[in-house]
C-alpha cells in the first residue's frame, strides 16, 4: 500500500510554499504520494483550514498545521 498525504493549502501563501518546499527536500517521502489540495476550491475547505493553513494531514485523519518540521513528517507519513 503506498502511503500518502495531504498537504492543504493555497495560492500566495509563503508559508505554504515552505512546507511544500520542506516536503520536496525530504528523500524519505520519495514514496509516499503527497497530494497538494487548494483550500480555495472548496467552501468547506476554506471555512475549516482557512485560518490554519498549511495543514499536512494522512489517510488516516491525524493532522499537522504549521509550524511542522521533518520529524513531525516523519511520524505522521509512518
Amino acid at each position: 500500500m503506498i502511503k500518502s498525504l495531504i498537504l492543504y493549502s493555497t495560492s500566495a501563501c509563503q508559508l505554504c510554499e515552505r512546507a511544500q518546499c520542506l516536503l520536496a527536500s525530504m528523500p524519505e517521502l520519495r514514496f509516499v504520494a503527497v497530494d497538494v489540495v487548494d483550500i480555495a476550491d472548496d467552501a468547506a475547505l476554506l471555512s475549516r483550514y482557512g485560518m490554519s493553513i498549511p495543514v499536512l494531514a494522512n489517510a488516516s485523519g491525524a493532522e499537522l498545521s504549521w509550524p511542522f518540521n521533518a520529524d513531525d513528517i516523519l511520524q505522521l507519513a509512518s
